[in-house]
């Protein structure tokens, strides 16, 4: 249970809640794996996973999860401490492994199958991962062969794709895609490799393992490698199982046995792993898995399923509002949309309108807090450009950025935040983890302020902020006045250099299919909606803008563009 501090600010979201919700709850922090498998007890014989058709029992997934964590001890010798690097897309084997590893006493390190070799080798070296489990396509197994080959990793559990299908499916693959999967036998690293239903093969019974929730690590989770060199979250049993249990209160009904979610979103993200994985499932109910998002077989899926959970990021919810073969029809099932990742538009959530009677919800989180810290009422008031309420058991303050201090209700400042989701800190590095807390509070980074009845607004990031002739001017005040034109589908504005202001911004945007309209068009458009230090220098048009792997708009290669192009000028 989060304990009471004396020193916590007030509090106004409480008195807001949904009628019936609590915040002093009791967090449920026993060991994620502990929750799965008693749910896999509870209802051996109902659907677990679906995987393109191809379906996985509760009671099978317990028999995998227990068999595959045997082998670990027995094979491998994973105990408590030991690092093992999950390098798998959305599949079964994802949730087997993951579980198992876990069952097993070891920490599960996620890695991107969409990374470099590189960033795959500083996340496994530095996290200390002597084992990595992978599937055998070809463009994922290459890169964990690199990784042996560099001493990186020393062992791969190697996951046979076609094992994952459905038998007229397998069959077909096997028959026409032969040529995507891995060779082992010419693989310069096959005496390192061991198969993964090999090990399921030997049905080994695992040794007990006595998890502290609150001090033994579940999960090490890099990030940061979008704006610099990945660090390890270190997320205690407590921080996952913690967060589970907070947001599924949040959502009191939706997540219970007869429920479907549907997990397009990798399972190696934290949004992911936590609203696509472990809640679902620890609730008994079923999940539609996809390994990556493309629309014709996402849409095929959600006709099929009628899944009425989707968790999502704002560039999906935009594939789904501004194309027009998309049917209201197609997507009657859903019942609730969680949008994370990134800022949800306004204009976005009324064109997704338009084609959903879903209700359509943003939260907000981070790494570090396993990571939702907020998020909007499932029912009950939400509030335009809110971020929600903090979750039962969070707390949340906002602090001066120059001073440190306190600010008051309305007044801006860095969001900060305590509760039993926030990590023990940062693998290895004493220096980041002391940075990331102030005065035992998790500094966030973002920017913003909480109204009178307790909802969060967020501003900005710290790190974009632009300093404009002295003045703070934030991008995403104009992206936001950006979105409100009609031809703009996204846009992304940076800081970059200038001679006179120091800083000035610059727009990225992509037009909506069948619009046009000019820069000075759009400047007009802007005058009337922000003031002269806010206007952007330039306006650049773009087909596609650079997203993040989970499809978050990214402004690190637009930086590296700008300053590109500006050094051959």
């Amino acid at each position: 249970m989060t304990t009471t501090d004396t020193a916590a600010p007030l509090r106004p979201w409480i008195a807001n809640y949904p009628d019936g919700m609590v915040w002093d709850i009791q967090v449920d922090t026993r060991p994620m794996h502990e929750q799965v498998l008693a749910a896999c007890a509870r209802t051996p014989s109902a659907t677990a996973l679906d995987f393109l058709g191809g379906t996985t029992t509760f009671g099978d997934l317990a028999k995998k999860i227990i068999a595959f964590a045997g082998a670990l001890q027995r094979q491998f010798g994973v105990t408590k401490g030991s690092r093992v690097a999950l390098m798998l897309p959305n599949t079964p084997f994802y949730p087997i492994a993951y579980y198992g590893v876990l069952r097993a006493g070891g920490t599960v390190v996620n890695c991107n199958p969409l990374y470099t070799v590189p960033e795959l080798g500083h996340i496994t070296a530095n996290a200390g991962a002597e084992i990595m489990i992978t599937l055998d396509l070809q463009q994922i197994y290459e890169k964990a062969e690199k990784l042996v080959e560099a001493g990186q990793v020393k062992s791969i559990i190697l996951c046979h794709f076609p094992d994952a299908l459905p038998l007229v499916k397998k069959i077909l693959f096997s028959v026409a895609k032969r040529k995507d999967l891995a060779r082992l036998s010419a693989s310069p690293i096959r005496d390192r490799v061991t198969w993964f239903h090999d090990m399921l093969d030997r049905n080994e019974t695992p040794d007990a393992v006595v998890i502290d929730p609150e001090n033994d690590i579940a999960v090490q989770q890099y990030t940061g490698g979008t704006t610099g060199i990945p660090k390890g979250a270190l997320l205690t049993h407590a921080n996952i199982a913690a967060n589970a249990d907070q947001s599924a209160k949040w959502f009191t009904t939706m997540f219970k046995p007869g429920n479907k979610a549907i997990a397009v979103l990798p399972f190696f993200h934290i949004f992911a792993m936590t609203t696509c994985l472990n809640m679902p499932l620890r609730s008994g109910m079923v999940v539609y898995m996809l390994p990556r998002f493309e629309l014709k077989g996402f849409l095929a899926l959600l006709v099929r399923a009628k899944p009425n959970l989707m968790p999502a990021v704002p560039t999906l919810i935009s594939a789904l509002a501004n194309n027009a073969t998309v049917t209201r029809e197609q997507l009657d099932s859903i019942e609730l949309i969680v949008s994370g990742g990134a800022a949800l538009p306004g204009e976005l959530r009324v064109a997704f309108a338009k084609k959903s009677s879903a209700q359509l919800i943003e939260g907000y989180g981070l790494t570090e807090a396993s990571p939702v810290v907020c998020c909007g009422q499932f029912h009950g008031v939400n509030k335009d450009m809110s971020i929600g309420q903090p979750l039962p058991g969070t707390d949340i303050r906002f602090v001066d950025v120059d001073s440190g201090k306190p600010v008051g209700i309305g007044e801006d400042g860095e969001l900060q935040v305590k509760g039993a989701q926030v990590m023990a800190g940062y693998y290895d590095d004493p220096q980041a983890t002391s940075d990331a807390f102030m005065d035992g509070w998790l500094r966030t980074g973002d920017v913003g302020h909480m109204d009178e009845e307790g909802y969060v607004f967020l501003v900005d990031r710290i790190k974009d902020l632009i300093i404009c002739s002295g003045f703070n001017v934030y991008p995403r005040t104009i992206e936001e006045a950006l979105m409100t034109h009609d031809a703009v589908e996204e846009t992304n504005v940076i800081g970059v250099p200038d001679e006179y202001r120091g800083e000035a911004p610059v727009a990225y945007v992509k037009l909506k299919a069948d619009h046009a309209v000019t820069e000075d068009d759009l400047k007009k458009f802007l005058a009337e909606r922000l003031n002269k230090i806010e206007m952007p220098k330039e306006i650049i048009f773009k087909d596609t803008l650079p997203k993040t792997l989970i499809g978050k708009l990214s402004k690190k290669e637009l930086r590296e563009e700008y300053a590109q192009t500006r050094a051959r000028k």
